[in-house]
């Protein structure tokens, strides 16, 4: 089996989204992260009694979002007439397909009290075949969100598998999101099919890729580094193999994500992802006329 190394590391800044909320978002999009659109960890931050935000209704057309939480609770409803609540542990992956409009606001009662809100929103590139399919969600609440515990590490299984342990996500194309946990000196081998885009975002502590310890000299865009290790705020880009080995340094918290390379033109405005100029103005017309959902 070939092992992955780390290509280059990149770092997260602090943007404003939705009704103003802050999110940490790797500087690095598009085809550096295909089929990953976005990766906005949001917060974590504490909100005093009615400080809370979120994202008020806004449509979607082309491609999937992951929302996954943490720490909070939020509300989510949309124009086909879902509703529900998202809590800690809680995944929410929605497919929007031909196109959707919903909200993702705080839960009334944690808007009220205040206290921490932490989660990650992830926007998953489809392919054009699939750009127009019909909208869907899958709604999986904590207790049923499949997680394992071994040797030191502790994982949510949200896409694809680890320690062999599968999630019960349906994904239109091949995708890894696994949430790790580590204690210092745990070792984790993930396995992560040859051909797919690998990386790893560290959200706390920091870990080894590999037992490499040399830094390598590579070219890469906008002054990347590469070295073999991702600390908090950073972005693993992962070179290509069959698994990849990570050894942690300090208690950590990190993402596992991997997928396919979807080579095609991306057409973005907004909430609209597509693969033409001419299917986003169709987009934004459809929204304006009332057709999009």
């Amino acid at each position: 089996m070939a092992t992955r190394s780390v290509k280059a590391t990149v770092p997260t800044h602090v943007v404003r989204e939705g009704g103003g909320f802050k999110v940490r978002r790797p500087v690095a999009m598009g085809s550096l992260m295909s089929p990953f659109l976005l990766l906005d960890e949001m917060g974590p931050v504490n909100y005093g009694p009615k400080e809370a935000i979120g994202a008020p209704s806004h449509p979607h057309r082309g491609f999937e979002t992951v929302t996954y939480l943490l720490h909070g609770s939020m509300q989510h409803e949309d124009s086909a007439g879902n509703s529900g609540d998202l809590n800690p542990g809680d995944v929410q992956w929605m497919t929007a397909g031909r196109g959707i409009i919903h909200s993702e606001l705080p839960h009334p009662d944690f808007y009220d009290s205040g206290g921490l809100m932490h989660g990650f929103q992830i926007w998953v590139n489809l392919p054009a075949k699939h750009k127009m399919m019909a909208p869907r969600y899958q709604e999986i609440p904590e207790a049923d969100s499949p997680t394992v515990e071994r040797d030191g590490v502790w994982a949510r299984v949200i896409a694809g598998e680890c320690l062999g342990v599968t999630s019960s996500i349906d994904t239109v194309i091949p995708i890894s999101l696994i949430h790790v946990k580590m204690e210092k000196g745990a070792v984790l081998d993930q396995s992560i099919a040859s051909g797919l885009n690998g990386m790893i975002y560290v959200f706390s502590g920091s870990v080894r890729i590999s037992d490499q310890l040399s830094v390598r000299k590579q070219s890469m865009p906008f002054g990347f580094g590469v070295k073999q290790q991702a600390s908090d705020g950073e972005l693993a880009l992962l070179s290509d193999g069959d698994s990849v080995k990570i050894i942690c340094d300090s208690p950590c918290d990190l993402l596992i994500m991997a997928g396919p390379e979807i080579d095609e033109p991306i057409a973005r405005y907004g909430p609209f992802v597509m693969n033409t100029r001419q299917e986003i103005h169709q987009a934004v017309l459809d929204y304006q006329n009332g057709t999009l959902a």
